[in-house]
């Protein structure tokens, strides 16, 4: 069971330092204003952007590990997820179950869709699924349901929380949504000028 740990994490002076334990299956959820820092803050976790402090998975830090290594072990859902290929079954590489493709709404063909021809909301999903396709150890998910349906945001809500707990991974989701936060998270905290403030409900 892996936990993630973040000692003094501080990026460009605008959030930070956080000092932030999420235990394995425990899912934290951040909020605050535009531009307070929750997605560098989750980029410095990944290792995407330079930082101050350290991170830990698992009592390994990611100094020590390559940075491939790392993020696949923590795995990031930006806010808008890159492509880099036509194809959606090309951004697979192993492959996916059905099961999961099924309840995000799809079925096999989708991995012979062309990417023009899915929409936002469709290829937030397709993205969420390329994630866990890697089976990363802790998810960091920026806003992952914030282009979607009541459906399809409960469908992820649910695909998420059957991940954690099977893998009993730690996740850190940003959210906007009050009533979200209330369903997925056991801690809320608000970033306010820099520093995490954990909130009262959640």
């Amino acid at each position: 069971m892996s936990a993630l740990r973040l000692e003094g994490v501080g990026v460009h002076q605008i959030v930070g330092p956080v000092d932030l334990t999420v235990h394995a299956g425990e899912c934290v959820c951040l909020s605050g204003p535009s531009g307070a820092g929750k997605s560098l803050l989750l980029r410095a976790v990944a290792d995407l952007d330079p930082h101050e402090g350290r991170v830990f998975l698992d009592g390994v830090a990611c100094m020590d590990l390559p940075a491939p290594q790392w993020r696949r072990r923590v795995g990031l859902l930006p806010a808008e997820s890159a492509w880099w290929a036509e194809r959606v079954g090309d951004h697979f590489a192993d492959g996916m179950d059905s099961e999961p493709l099924q309840r995000l709404g799809f079925d096999r063909k989708v991995m012979n869709w062309s990417l023009a021809r899915a929409s936002t909301g469709e290829r937030q999903r397709l993205a969420l699924l390329r994630l866990l396709a890697n089976q990363p150890r802790a998810l960091l998910l920026d806003e992952p349901t914030a282009a979607l349906d009541p459906k399809n945001v409960k469908a992820v809500e649910a695909l998420v929380a059957e991940y954690r707990a099977r893998h009993q991974a730690p996740v850190i989701w940003v959210s906007h949504d009050p009533e979200q936060i209330a369903r997925v998270a056991q801690r809320h905290f608000r970033i306010v000028a820099g520093r995490l403030e954990q909130a009262v409900s959640a």
